[in-house]
Formats: C-alpha cells, sequence, structure tokens
C-alpha cells in the first residue's frame, strides 16, 4: 500500500475531531494537507500546533476551488455533512466524514448513490471499528450465546467550551442520535441480527436548547433473535458524572464487561480520551455446578496497551487511504453507518410521540 505522489487533502472543521485527523495526515507521508477551512480562529491554532503554514480558508466552496485536493475530511457540525460531502464528491474528491454521515437518511442516500456514480471512497469515522479493545469486546460478547443483554452509556458533563460544541451539536441532532450510531452499530455487530423495533425516552434540561429537542436520552432495541440494547446519553452542566461509562453486555454463557477503573484519570465525561478507554474487560462465566456454585473464575483481559484517541484517528486514516489506493469496496461500510442513523432517528421518533417504533 504505497502512494506515488501524496493524496493531497482539504481539512474541513478544525476542533475537536478535525484538529485529531490533521494530526494524522500530518504525520503520513502518504498525505499532504492543501488548507484547512473553519469559520473561527481553530484552524490558526491547528496550525501553530502542528508547527506548520497550511493554506487557511474561511469558506468551503473557495477552498474547494483554490485548493483542488484529492481527498477532503469532513469533521464539521452534522448539518454541513450533506452539502459538504455531495460537493466534494462531484469535485472528484474522496471523503472521509466524521459520524453521522449526514442529518437525514435522504442525505445519506444521496451521498453513498453520489460516491457509486462518481467511483469515489466515503468513509465515515466510525472510531471503535479501529479500536483493538472494542474489537475484542465485541468478540467475547458473541461467545456468551443468545439472547444477549446489551447496557450501554456515554453520559458527558460539560461546559465551556464543550458546552458550546454539544449545544452547537444539538442544532442538528440529539445526544442519543449523534453518540447512538457509535454503540447502535456494536449492538448490531454483537447479535449479527435484524433489529425490529426501538422505543426510547427523552428529556429537556435545560432552557439553552430548542424547544422540541432534548439533552437526555435513553433508547431501547429489540432484536430478532431475542436480543435486547439499552443505550443513555446525555450532555450539559447538570449531567451526573457517576457511571457516566457503562458498557456491559450478557447472555445465556455468562458476561463481557469493559472496566475502566481509571478512565476519570484523563479529565471529565467530556473528555475525548475517556470515551474510548477500556483498560481491561472482563468475563463472567455462568456455569455452576450441583451446589449452585460457579466452576469457573472470572477473566480480566489488561488492555493496557490500547491506543490513545490520537492513535485511533490515526488507524482510522490509515483505512482510509488503503480504501483509496487499493480499491476497497465500501458497500457493506456505508449500508452498515446507513442503518445505524435510520434505527438512531427511529429512536429519535419514539422520543418525539412516545410510541414505540416498529423497523
Amino acid at each position: 500500500m504505497k502512494s506515488i505522489n501524496p493524496i493531497r487533502i482539504l481539512v474541513v472543521g478544525c476542533g475537536n475531531m478535525g484538529a485529531s485527523h490533521a494530526t494524522a495526515y500530518h504525520q503520513m507521508d502518504e498525505f499532504e494537507i492543501c488548507g484547512l477551512v473553519a469559520r473561527g480562529n481553530s484552524k490558526i491554532r491547528l496550525n501553530e500546533n502542528l508547527k506548520s503554514s497550511y493554506p487557511l480558508f474561511d469558506d468551503f466552496d473557495q477552498a474547494l476551488i483554490a485548493s483542488q485536493p484529492d481527498a477532503v475530511c469532513i469533521s464539521t457540525y452534522p448539518d454541513t455533512h450533506e452539502d459538504f460531502a455531495l460537493k466534494a464528491l462531484d469535485a472528484e474528491c474522496h471523503v472521509f466524514i466524521e459520524k453521522p454521515l449526514a442529518d437525514s437518511i435522504l442525505g445519506c442516500e444521496k451521498i453513498i448513490a453520489k460516491a457509486k456514480e462518481k467511483n469515489k471512497k466515503v468513509v465515515v469515522g466510525y472510531i471503535l471499528r479501529h479500536h483493538p479493545s472494542w474489537i475484542r469486546f465485541i468478540e467475547e460478547s458473541r461467545k456468551m450465546g443468545k439472547p444477549l443483554v446489551m447496557r450501554m452509556n456515554l453520559n458527558q458533563q460539560s461546559q465551556g467550551y464543550m458546552w458550546d460544541v454539544h449545544r452547537n451539536l444539538m442544532k442538528s441532532l440529539s445526544p442519543i442520535v449523534d453518540c447512538g450510531v457509535h454503540y447502535i452499530d456494536v449492538m448490531c455487530q454483537m447479535t449479527r441480527s435484524k433489529p425490529i423495533s426501538v422505543s426510547a425516552i427523552g428529556a429537556r434540561l435545560t432552557d439553552d436548547i430548542a424547544e422540541d429537542n432534548y439533552n437526555y436520552g435513553q433508547l431501547q432495541i429489540r432484536f430478532e433473535d431475542g436480543s435486547v440494547g439499552w443505550y443513555e446519553a446525555g450532555w450539559g452542566p447538570m449531567v451526573s458524572e457517576t457511571a457516566f461509562f457503562v458498557k456491559d453486555v450478557f447472555g445465556p454463557q455468562g458476561s463481557v464487561s469493559i472496566t475502566a477503573k481509571d478512565a476519570g484519570s484523563f479529565g471529565k465525561s467530556d473528555n475525548v480520551d475517556s470515551h474510548t478507554k477500556t483498560e481491561s474487560i472482563r468475563i463472567h462465566h455462568a456455569a455452576i455446578d450441583s451446589a449452585n456454585k460457579f466452576t469457573k473464575a472470572d477473566e480480566w483481559i489488561d488492555m493496557k496497551d490500547e491506543p490513545g484517541h490520537q492513535e485511533l484517528c490515526n488507524r482510522e486514516q490509515v483505512y482510509f487511504l488503503k480504501s483509496i489506493l487499493e480499491n476497497c469496496d465500501l458497500s457493506d461500510h456505508l449500508d452498515d453507518a446507513l442503518n445505524s442513523l435510520k434505527i438512531a432517528f427511529a429512536c429519535d421518533e419514539s422520543v418525539k410521540t412516545g410510541e414505540t417504533i416498529k423497523l
């Protein structure tokens, strides 16, 4: 997998994820950043942090014309994804785009169709798919038999800059849609079964967001094989720091749990490193003897050498590079991205209607 000439890439959005992806490109010989695009000063700070002098742009359309990229990295708010991705594909560019693919199902379908029309690669930033601990977590969960019970959350107590980020995100999507697509995707990988219905509840805990939105939500999914999944997400200064990180699965044969004993040491729940930190996986075996005593002790899988957030972003870009250079078929990748978003939007509909949604 070797590129003769570096792939010229335009980075759009220079906040948390955009900065991490730009750092990955900056470190890879196979990519050459041809511009940084952001409306505010984040692009200037990113240039300073990278000790570089990449061309800076305020406007995406102007940047696309001026920089003539081979690929575009989109890490902006979800309500811009569809427009930016379609314009990039029309300019004959490959696209790396942060999840969700778009802020509507129709938008996702347009991007997927355009990528096929232009024969260009579109990779969606499902970071957990590149995390060895999460890959192992999914593998071990599949050994627990069927049906599975999957319990997950990611609550974020946010203030200052991160509360600005979360409020801006909620202009497009609720927390259970924006973050939920990750964990819905994980549940689908664990069960390899078709989701058949969803139900969800939500609460609006602040006047800082639109009246028709909510900053706390909880969803439940029923699968065709009898498995059930639960996910919870809340954003804001009122959110509890207690039990913000629950990743737990059990089935007839036992349970598998991510135990992030020291995740709090990486900052608070709105710190991106604490979102992917696993540290250890606990495997519990359900087998009992005639006295109803367990026949096997719990196992602990140490994950002390797991990659940090930046290394995971690096791995995402290696995957993006491979998809371009080796002309990988990304049909399943895009189908999965669309499917998880369809489920998340059904959960959003359930919150707003109070009804269980059949899929």
